[in-house]
């Protein structure tokens, strides 16, 4: 467990505190933080477990798991909001859709997806609509079943929040959460395989992710090989050139060349020899 760095807790916060212009009045000018966001955070806890067994309902009013989305093969896209939030749960939800749209896996065959909200009053009406708008957005069933818009007690989604280290706040004066912007990317067994922050989600990085997250269950072979020569930097919270990834791809193309290449002439020397042998 680990905290994230200074400069992504300072992001992460602007962002947040975008949502409270009604406490910019206290803060002299706009200088200061609202105690609102002291608790905002994000404490790494990569290789961790979810709680399977926390209970949730979904947007049809069914009750479900998290175990539900699990299991099935497939990473999954988690990722914490709330339905009625005016600004910030809107823009990762859009964002996250719009990298969707230029991933070439399909929703339920290549990764599964679960939102919850962090807001217990919330119904799965308001879950139902944010649902409808974002898989229609990202051409999909709307009554898809493998991206589940749920809500939740306090106790269960407290439960999962800590176990993902998403720490949010609730200012009782607007009425409003102040939360990080960031999505969790979870193995198919419900490990934390990786954490991606902000409102605006690469395709590119999403995708390996994801195949990061299956350690190659879905994806291409070419998506693999791509994997080795990028590795995610967290400074940059980018997927990365890996140098001696490229070299290694180098190497064995080089390796594959020369043994080809010796293959040819040690056919070509065993033809001649029958040749002589044939004359002779």
């Amino acid at each position: 467990m680990r905290n994230v760095p200074a400069t992504l807790a300072l992001v992460l916060a602007a962002a947040a505190w975008a949502q409270y212009p009604g406490d910019r009045r206290h803060g002299g000018g706009g200088s200061q933080t609202p105690a609102a966001l002291k608790g905002v955070d994000v404490l790494e806890q990569l290789g961790d477990r979810v709680p399977e067994e926390v209970r949730f309902v979904d947007s049809a009013g069914r009750p479900f798991q998290l175990r539900d989305a699990l299991h099935q093969g497939q990473p999954v896209i988690l990722s914490l909001v709330y339905y009625r939030c005016p600004g910030l749960c809107s823009l990762v939800l859009s964002g996250l859709t719009r990298s969707l749209q230029g991933v070439d896996l399909k929703l339920g065959e290549g990764y599964r997806a679960v939102t919850v909200s962090i807001d217990p009053r919330e119904t799965p009406g308001a879950a139902e609509e944010a649902k409808r708008g974002h898989l229609q957005a990202l051409g999909v069933d709307p009554e898809s079943p493998a991206w589940i818009y749920g809500t939740g007690t306090e106790a269960e989604i407290q439960k999962l929040a800590r176990a993902v280290g998403f720490q949010y706040t609730y200012d009782e004066p607007t009425q409003q959460y102040a939360h990080p912007a960031v999505i969790f990317v979870l193995s198919p067994e419900g490990k934390i395989s990786r954490y991606l922050y902000g409102i605006d989600f690469p395709s590119r990085d999403l995708k390996f992710a994801l195949v990061e997250a299956s350690r190659g269950r879905v994806g291409t072979t070419l998506d693999r090989v791509l994997l080795s020569c990028f590795k995610y930097d967290p400074a940059s919270r980018r997927y990365e050139p890996y140098v001696l990834g490229f070299v290694r791809i180098g190497g064995s193309l080089t390796f594959l060349a020369l043994a080809t290449l010796l293959a040819v002439l040690w056919r070509q020397e065993l033809k001649m020899k029958k040749q002589r042998g044939a004359q002779a």
